[in-house]
């Protein structure tokens, strides 16, 4: 009787009960399957997230493309100089205010989107899901990442 009662007692310290390990397992699956197709573009998998940002609104202050990512300015920064060395952005500081660097698309990088639009149609494929399905688990995530942040005073 004993045995059963610590093998319940141990049922939430197995991996396989982690919805955390669930979500990071997933997040290695979906790098494989992002870095081939960004590969061709020139672009890591936070790269190219700067760049969706960017590609939704041009010329911002790197304060706000770290609020949509979830990023401080010493992970976004060095992201940022790889990026501007390729050429696909341009950093400047704000005339209004010297302390804020806007980014802003080159015509490299503005060029880049279109070649970046098969990306999510590749993606859908390679998750063998439909586009509501997708778009349920989206929602759910973000909801759970926002109840989080939330619990963290965020």
């Amino acid at each position: 009787m004993a045995r059963k009662q610590l093998a319940v007692a141990d049922q939430p310290l197995r991996l396989d009960n982690q919805i955390c390990f669930a979500i990071y397992s997933a997040a290695h699956a979906f790098n494989r399957v992002y870095k081939p197709l960004l590969d061709r573009l020139g672009l890591t998998y936070p790269q190219y997230l700067v760049m969706l940002v960017l590609w939704e609104k041009d010329g911002v202050p790197v304060k706000d493309i770290g609020e949509r990512l979830f990023l401080d300015s010493g992970t976004l920064t060095p992201l940022l100089k790889r990026l501007e060395a390729a050429q696909f952005i341009k950093r400047t500081r704000s005339k209004e205010d010297e302390r804020q660097v806007l980014i802003a698309l080159t015509p490299q990088g503005q060029a880049l989107k279109e070649k970046a639009r098969a990306v999510p149609q590749q993606v859908l494929v390679a998750s063998a899901c439909s586009i509501p399905e997708l778009s349920a688990m989206k929602n759910e995530i973000v909801a759970l990442r926002d109840r989080l942040n939330a619990a963290m005073g965020e």
